[in-house]
């Protein structure tokens, strides 16, 4: 699915952002304020299709979402894995000191995901950061214009809930009670899977305690 669909709800479409993607094992956050005690490590495949029929339903029922949970909309092309990023710090803020991450979070308390998203936009540090990262990656970066097909989520507990944080969806998902993170996370993933068993090009990688 093209990262390409990020759309903006509010006035008239403007001409939104594009930048490189970036690659599934970042090394940008400890220097941005991640405690540098927790990174990323991958776990196995995985897949995702068919958002715009759970989003069709998700709309028509009613979703019980604790006001804890911090989401934002994307509409920046190609940078659903900075979404990823920011939605897992911004939902596990014990892990954020003092650093762009943590700025971005203080920011966004209070807001609507459309303002969210205005923030992001105009953040020109978060885009230098993304920038720097995306062109020291193992793989060489695409061109700016390529289409991508690849796309990143994240999926976090609060509450008790697992919540699905998808910035081309209007609302968070959730997948109801959990009881282990990375256990509760695969059966959704193996429910993607499922739903699309010919397509391979899926991974999940962990955000854990080195």
């Amino acid at each position: 699915m093209n990262d390409d669909n990020s759309t903006h709800s509010q006035g008239q479409q403007k001409q939104k952002p594009r930048w490189l993607p970036l690659e599934a094992n970042p090394e940008l956050v400890h220097q941005n304020g991640i405690d540098d005690t927790w990174g990323f490590s991958d776990i196995y495949e995985a897949a995702e299709r068919f958002r715009l029929e759970e989003e069709a339903h998700l709309t028509k029922k009613e979703q019980d979402i604790s006001p804890r949970v911090m989401f934002f909309k994307q509409t920046i092309g190609n940078a659903c894995g900075m979404m990823a990023l920011i939605h897992a710090f911004a939902n596990n803020q014990a892990l954020v000191g003092p650093g762009l991450f943590n700025d971005i979070i203080e920011k966004a308390r209070g807001m609507t995901p459309d303002e969210r998203a205005d923030l992001l936009e105009s953040n020109e540090q978060l885009a230098s950061v993304h920038a720097a990262s995306a062109q020291t990656g193992q793989t060489q970066a695409p061109d700016l214009n390529a289409k991508i097909d690849l796309h990143f989520i994240c999926f976090t507990e609060v509450d008790h809930h697992l919540y699905e944080l998808d910035g081309r969806k209007t609302f968070p998902i959730n997948h109801g009670k959990c009881t282990d993170l990375v256990e509760d996370a695969a059966k959704v993933m193996r429910q993607f899977i499922a739903n699309d068993p010919g397509h391979q090009n899926y991974s999940a990688i962990a955000l854990t305690k080195l």
